[in-house]
């Protein structure tokens, strides 16, 4: 997972305010209970000694933001009056949670939309397509695509002099049709980074489109004829063959990390083994088990490497006056700072992960804790 969306949160000191509440609107009654929640939470932030302005900023968006229709959650992240980070999650958080802290309580977000995947979906027939792109962040876009070629699209029936030039004529306007939603496809691919592009719909325009594909987007394409533009058409199938297909691709993902990390001979395991490659800039991407519960603390200075299982490692590195913070804030703190990735796993995915977290590394040296003196 990316975290490069998080870095608004570290270019500003602290202390923050993190608010993760239930907001959906799937009842009558979801207003006022998201009032009723959304004041308890204010006065948990009172209690726990936030500025009002803090507070204030996060009322105006909690009360104001644009509803979505069913069941779904925010995380907002505030400091000194000013809202810096809003994000919709998919459905509503495992309990509401107010915090204010030197560091913004991040986790449960990150556990909330797990690994990220970048997709193209493109629904095609022989005239044009309609397609659809998300980043890895969630932001989406989308393209209506109307080919060059608007007649001759049919094939005439069998008999006649002139049936194969009107055979001809078919067959080129469908390939100028499909280069022009390929060139399409491919523009928006790159735009979000695509890591799978799902062609659908007409089974003769998925072929076109999918062998137009330049080679570098040839081993990401998925084709299926589920779908159809046609008015009014179930697209049911389409949709469970996207969210599969994705859902594939990001458990590929977690295992090709998961193997990487086995490979390293217990290198990068454990918290003070992760602590210590932080420090050094050594991290790639960062393991950790989604523990709702864990409460562990780290110390840390100003800077994202000055992170540390005990003040006198910090004191030691000059910083003056180190802070006892969450664990997880303070991982994720030196992630985003040193441009390293993480991968969120469930309890049964790394049953016997060291601490509930470990490392792939970027390098390993003579310095590594494990890899002795040479």
């Amino acid at each position: 997972m990316q975290l490069s969306f998080l870095r608004p949160l570290y270019d500003r000191p602290g202390p923050w305010c993190s608010v993760y509440v239930d907001a959906s609107a799937d009842t009558h009654e979801a207003h006022p209970a998201l009032d009723l929640r959304w004041r308890a939470l204010q006065g948990q932030l009172t209690d726990q000694g936030a500025d009002e302005p803090t507070v204030a900023a996060l009322d105006r968006v909690v009360r104001g933001h644009d509803p979505m229709a069913g069941s779904y959650g925010l995380a907002v992240f505030a400091t000194r009056g000013r809202v810096v980070l809003t994000e919709y999650l998919s459905a509503p958080p495992l309990r509401d949670l107010a915090s204010y802290a030197p560091l913004p309580h991040v986790m449960p977000l990150l556990a909330q939309r797990g690994e990220q995947v970048a997709w193209v979906r493109v629904l095609a027939d022989r005239t044009g397509a309609d397609a659809m792109a998300v980043s890895a962040g969630g932001v989406p876009r989308r393209a209506h695509v109307v080919g060059r070629e608007n007649s001759q699209l049919r094939r005439v029936q069998p008999g006649g002099w002139s049936q194969p030039r009107y055979q001809r004529a078919a067959m080129e306007a469908w390939h100028h049709n499909a280069g022009d939603v390929t060139a399409a496809t491919v523009d928006l691919a790159e735009r979000v980074g695509a890591d799978v592009v799902v062609v659908a719909g007409d089974v003769r325009a998925t072929g076109m489109v999918a062998a137009q594909m330049p080679p570098r987007w040839q081993d990401v394409v998925v084709r299926t004829d589920a779908g159809s533009r046609a008015g009014g058409a179930d697209q049911t199938q389409l949709d469970d063959l996207t969210v599969q297909t994705i859902a594939e691709v990001a458990d590929q993902r977690i295992a090709a990390a998961l193997d990487r990390f086995g490979m390293q001979e217990d290198v990068g395991a454990g918290l003070e083994a992760v602590v210590g490659a932080l420090q050094r800039n050594q991290v790639e991407t960062m393991l950790i088990v989604d523990d709702p519960s864990a409460n562990g603390e780290l110390w840390i200075g100003p800077e994202p490497t000055e992170i540390a299982v005990d003040p006198g490692q910090l004191s030691a590195m000059s910083v003056a006056e180190p802070q006892r913070v969450r664990a997880d804030a303070a991982l994720v703190r030196a992630l985003v700072g040193t441009d390293a990735e993480l991968t969120v796993l469930g309890p049964e995915e790394a049953p016997e992960l060291t601490d509930g977290v470990g490392a792939v590394l970027r390098y390993v040296d003579a310095s590594t804790p494990g890899r002795g003196n040479g």
